[in-house]
């Protein structure tokens, strides 16, 4: 039996990374000048480098592709993390109103910065997001001490997600006019403009989260058996709590600080992942989440760019498309499994 789970894991990530391959390819060769393999290998090299088409895939191509493989990725493993400290499917960073604290915080910042002419460098916006962030999981942590009914709780997310979506969009109209196009583009969500300096922050910050959250595997799986049973494994609670909300926080802030808020990746990806390697162990799926959901972002961000070219959609449109279907699934599962018990 072991073994048979053994060889699916296996092969789950051999076809997820192969999967991510191709579709980093795809995005470094599809788009207005396209290009053939042997014309990006080319490129790649040396002698390319300095040439149009280098300069196309080296400052445009490539740190999207990058940005798109790493926030996705970020967003993935964040929903997961709020999944198992809420004990709910359904929770995730843009569904609990995270994305939207952040994405308010940010904005704020940006006008600021913007009417003053501040430039705001990468950790700057980091930081403003983190800070949004906290803030939001602060009042869901408030209302869960209040609220024990999980949909309820879910609701109320959703509702703080609604308020910090309104005063954004109230401190946006009093924005001046080249700062409203600004605002907008990035709150549609969009991996463009990201450049090899914003990949090497979030590529730093993102993956000493990921480290961080897989070194808590172990207690994450006793965690999920229920409180009770992590403490009698030795866990401090409210310790590993206090590191579920942080590690959540930051990934979900690295994402809204440089591409704005992209949803349902963080509720979507993670059930794709159970559900293609048949687990919910920690130490199998938070792997598998930073793959998948930069997969996923990889072919939401090229379909976004590909499908109505010239026009270009947000990132959050393609999302949308594909990740609330699979939430509304999950939802009907759940409750074919209610009723059958």
């Amino acid at each position: 039996m072991y073994r048979k789970r053994a060889v699916r894991w296996v092969t789950g990530f051999i076809l997820l990374t192969i999967f991510s391959a191709v579709l980093f390819v795809m995005d470094l060769t599809s788009g207005s000048s396209s290009m053939t393999i042997n014309e990006l290998i080319g490129v790649l090299g040396e002698a390319g480098a300095d040439s149009p088409a280098g300069r196309i895939v080296f400052d445009i191509r490539l740190p999207r592709a990058l940005a798109a493989l790493i926030l996705g990725g970020a967003l993935s493993v964040s929903g997961f993390l709020l999944q198992s400290f809420f004990g709910n499917p359904i929770a995730g960073p843009y569904v609990l109103g995270i994305s939207s604290g952040a994405k308010l915080t940010v904005a704020l910042a940006m006008i600021f910065s913007l009417k003053n002419g501040i430039i705001l460098h990468s950790g700057a916006l980091v930081a403003a997001s983190f800070a949004g962030s906290l803030a939001s999981m602060g009042a869901i942590l408030a209302l869960s001490g209040r609220i024990k009914n999980m949909a309820q709780l879910i609701i109320g997310g959703v509702m703080i997600g609604y308020i910090c979506s309104a005063v954004t969009e109230l401190a946006v109209n009093f924005a001046d006019d080249a700062n409203i196009v600004n605002l907008h583009n990035w709150s549609m969500g969009s991996f463009s403009g990201t450049d090899r300096e914003d990949v090497c922050v979030m590529a730093v910050i993102v993956l000493a989260a990921f480290v961080v959250s897989f070194m808590l595997s172990k207690p994450m799986g006793a965690y999920q058996l229920g409180e009770a049973y992590a403490e009698n494994m030795g866990v401090n609670i409210k310790a590993f709590r206090i590191a579920l909300i942080l590690l959540s926080s930051i990934l979900s802030a690295c994402v809204t600080a440089f591409a704005g808020p992209v949803s349902f990746v963080g509720v979507a990806v993670p059930h794709l992942m159970k559900s293609l390697f048949a687990t919910a162990k920690p130490v199998i799926i938070i792997p598998a989440s930073f793959i998948g959901g930069g997969a996923f972002c990889m072919m939401c961000d090229l379909l976004a760019r590909m499908l109505f070219a010239p026009l270009e959609l947000s990132v959050s449109t393609m999302t949308a498309v594909f990740g609330a279907p699979i939430v509304i699934i999950i939802m009907l599962h759940r409750e074919n499994e209610r009723r059958r018990t």
